[in-house]
């Protein structure tokens, strides 16, 4: 095992099996916090006394705040390194996590989730940075473990939440000690560049905005199942309270299961056919979410969406680093402005299937039922200039 991961190490400061399991940390540190607050949203709407629509406005600024943390991090990552600004995104992220928690009166949760959406974006670009750095370093595909370690953190989030529906919200606050713990963590350093040095060599937009396209559809797929999954359960399919959780429990533990066997499934049959296999499962899982009329039926449904969009996120990272090149200020600048196309789709996700179920989120969750079929015609991208499975 050690040997495996060690595969296509080069000589460097840091090694890159640690700078491996660093990275994975910070995956999986964003999904715990991350699934601990979308989990808990249902009990911070009664708190607050919102309704979907207050809620999706509360999504739509922590989607564009985590997209001004996203540019941030691009602009801070040149002068600084990419490792620097992860551990200040994990910094700030920290601090948010309390605050929301334990908030006292509305105004101060409001500020709470701004902050966190700032730090959000931060930890998202620069995680992916590592990521893409630390899969160069192996010179073969880990993107999928990567993110199998988001998943695995926001299963651990999913089991706290369920274990913890009846403690006080304010115990959340505790988790804030992960992402200070992973500020220890031995990310892989990379040289500064002056900006101008990344700016100087130019970058083919064209096929990286296709593949943003489908990182896109899958973010608002993804958005509102794990933002919108357990207020649905609560609301539509009378579940109880306390196990509306099981609308991401599930999700992600298929979603972990095929991540982990993506490097696998890509390697034989192609990134192509698994993307547009995974669609058109993902649509058909919706079609049971929107019909369901138990809430089991709703979480089996939950879960077979997860196994269909599970492998469009890393594929997606890897691509775009792929086509951006090998120069590492160019491939940090790509990563960052491409990680974009998350927040894009977080709005769509979470924002117009809150609006758009203000009356029903059966109707709501149509909305993701159509727009995942857009990866079958985008999948093409992804096997361009990739030579297929067993051919020369």
């Amino acid at each position: 095992m050690q040997d495996a991961l060690t595969a296509g190490d080069t000589d460097g400061d840091t090694d890159a099996s640690a700078a491996r399991r660093a990275t994975a940390l910070t995956f999986a540190t964003q999904g715990l916090l991350f699934i601990s607050l979308t989990t808990r949203l249902p009990r911070f709407a009664d708190r607050w006394d919102l309704g979907e629509v207050e809620l999706s406005l509360l999504l739509l600024m922590i989607v564009l705040l985590a997209g001004v943390g996203s540019v941030l991090a691009e602009v801070v990552a040149r002068h600084r390194s990419s490792a620097s600004t992860l551990r200040t995104g994990l910094l700030v992220v920290a601090l948010a996590v309390p605050v929301v928690a334990a908030a006292p009166v509305g105004a101060v949760f409001v500020a709470g989730l701004a902050v966190y959406g700032v730090g959000l974006g931060v930890v998202d670009a620069t995680s992916n940075m590592q990521a893409v750095a630390v899969e160069h370093r192996y010179a073969r595909p880990i993107l999928p473990s990567f993110h199998g370690a988001w998943t695995f953190g926001g299963l651990v989030g999913a089991g706290l939440a369920l274990a913890g529906a009846h403690l006080p919200l304010w115990t959340l606050a505790v988790l804030a000690a992960v992402p200070l713990a992973a500020l220890a963590a031995p990310y892989l350093p990379r040289a500064v560049v002056a900006p101008s040095a990344a700016e100087v060599v130019p970058v083919p937009w064209r096929p990286i905005v296709r593949v943003g396209l489908a990182l896109v559809v899958f973010y608002a797929v993804d958005t509102a199942a794990q933002t919108w999954g357990p207020t649905y359960l609560e609301r539509a399919v009378d579940a109880p309270t306390e196990l509306v959780a099981l609308a991401t429990l599930p999700y992600l533990t298929a979603s972990l299961v095929l991540r982990l066997a993506g490097d696998g499934l890509v390697g034989r049959y192609g990134a192509t056919p698994v993307l547009r296999t995974g669609a058109v499962l993902a649509s058909l899982a919706l079609v049971v979410v929107v019909a369901a009329p138990t809430w089991p039926v709703a979480v089996a449904g939950f879960a077979l969406l997860g196994a269909g969009v599970s492998v469009v996120a890393p594929l997606s990272f890897s691509a775009a680093a792929r086509i951006a090149g090998g120069d590492p200020a160019r491939v940090d600048a790509v990563i960052a402005r491409f990680n974009q196309f998350n927040y894009v789709g977080g709005l769509l996700g979470a924002v117009l299937t809150g609006l758009v179920g203000a009356g029903s989120l059966r109707v709501g969750f149509a909305v993701p039922m159509v727009l995942v079929l857009a990866i079958v015609p985008l999948a093409r991208t992804f096997g361009e200039g990739v030579r297929a499975p067993g051919r020369p």
